[in-house]
């Protein structure tokens, strides 16, 4: 017997050692519950404040306290009211990306060149920054390539000039139509920060998915998943587009929604294509914006609270918001999610670890679920450690190791 397990871990040894490279499960680190999109000459240093006043001004005018706000949204606990108010004054954007891509559009070499680096002067120079930023860059498309390659080298030398780089720096890789563009984009990094001096594996990027391609390839794969691997682990997140993947599929304008059958399915194919990888998953975006009259602003808090709660529910813990009246409803739903989920993943964590007798038998992998779903509920404010230790009976070190089960 000792031989024949000698030879089986001989044999397995490759697997094993790629089973471990590509599937490294998540890091269990803060995710942002979404990602904040800035056309790049709109962006300055005061931006996260300027955002969180406009959210609070709008939540003032439209819905004053938590009885009006539930009446418009259908999210009604008095504490998700007052813990939006507080994220508004005290951290408005969690993860902001300055867009030098279809937000800011096409402009002479010389203007953009100067826009970049204004924009990276005052990223610098910003007193209140996100926890997570970074930009997003024209594409490595033929038409597009010369002229992204220049805004990121530009972008990073100006910032690098005065500093490190910021903590959760990322950059958004866009219409991505072939594995062979992310395996440039990884050599792009490389090269980069050798040039800029820059520690050897810290440029990382998510990949959009907003073209069919990226989904399934020619050859009848899905691509997607090979893009993972191509990044050779740069790659922390996969960002669905709504409304590019849309019209690329010929779906008219008055159906592209993040709930069309077409983007589920993309956003499936995603899902099962990151799992286990480590790399985190982004839905897209609505256009739909709470601006004008209160009727108006209520209708698409409504929307918008809804889709925010479905993107959850289906294992997508972050999404674009694309204007600053979008935060109260994006923190709202998240909050009253987790906070909602808690009593009964709370209850089921407690008699999974106590061995005790429930009316749900779990096992090992949907402990970690439970745990993993708490330690969220932590990470973005929904739930405080105390709260979440009455009810568990666990403190942090032991739901984090619980969510790491390897």
């Amino acid at each position: 017997m000792d031989d024949l397990l000698a030879e089986l871990d001989s044999r397995l040894a490759a697997v094993d050692a790629a089973l471990l490279r590509r599937y490294p499960g998540d890091a269990g680190t803060r995710q942002p519950v979404h990602t904040v999109y800035v056309p790049a000459d709109r962006f300055h240093s005061d931006l996260c404040r300027e955002w969180g006043a406009a959210a609070e001004a709008t939540l003032t005018e439209h819905a004053p306290d938590a009885t009006a706000f539930a009446a418009a949204t259908g999210v009604g606990e008095r504490q998700v009211y007052q813990r939006v108010v507080a994220k508004l004054a005290r951290e408005p954007i969690e993860d902001l990306r300055i867009d030098f891509e279809d937000g800011y559009g096409v402009h002479p070499d010389e203007e953009e060149d100067a826009a970049v680096r204004a924009a990276a002067v005052a990223l610098a120079g910003a007193d209140v920054r996100p926890p997570f930023v970074g930009i997003r860059f024209k594409s490595l498309e033929a038409a597009t390539r010369r002229r992204g390659v220049r805004t990121l080298e530009l972008f990073l030398r100006t910032l690098t000039d005065a500093g490190p780089l910021p903590r959760g720096f990322v950059v958004t890789l866009p219409k991505v139509t072939a594995v062979e563009q992310v395996a440039a984009m990884a050599l792009v990094c490389e090269r980069l920060e050798a040039g800029i001096g820059l520690r050897p594996g810290e440029l990382l990027f998510e990949i959009q998915i907003e073209t069919p391609q990226s989904i399934l390839g020619p050859d009848g794969t899905a691509a997607v998943a090979r893009m993972i691997d191509a990044a050779a682990g740069r790659c922390t997140g996969l960002h669905y587009g709504t409304y590019d993947y849309s019209a690329a599929l010929g779906i008219s304008a008055a159906y592209q929604s993040m709930e069309h059958p077409a983007a589920d399915h993309a956003k499936a194919v995603m899902q099962l294509a990151a799992a286990g990888t480590g790399v985190r998953l982004s839905d897209g975006s609505t256009n739909i914006l709470p601006v004008g009259d209160r009727k108006a602003v209520h209708a698409a808090w409504h929307l918008h609270a809804r889709l925010v709660r479905r993107s959850l529910e289906r294992g997508f813990y972050q999404g674009w918001d694309l204007h600053p009246t979008q935060l109260p409803t994006r923190y709202a739903a998240t909050y009253a999610f987790f906070r909602e989920g808690l009593p009964s993943a709370a209850a089921r964590l407690r008699a999974y670890v106590a061995r005790t007798a429930s009316g749900v038998l779990d096992e090992p992998a949907t402990a970690q679920a439970l745990a993993s779903f708490v330690t969220r509920g932590l990470n973005c404010g929904a739930v405080e450690d105390a709260e979440v230790h009455q009810l568990t009976g666990l403190d942090r070190p032991a739901l984090d190791a619980l969510a790491r089960r390897s």
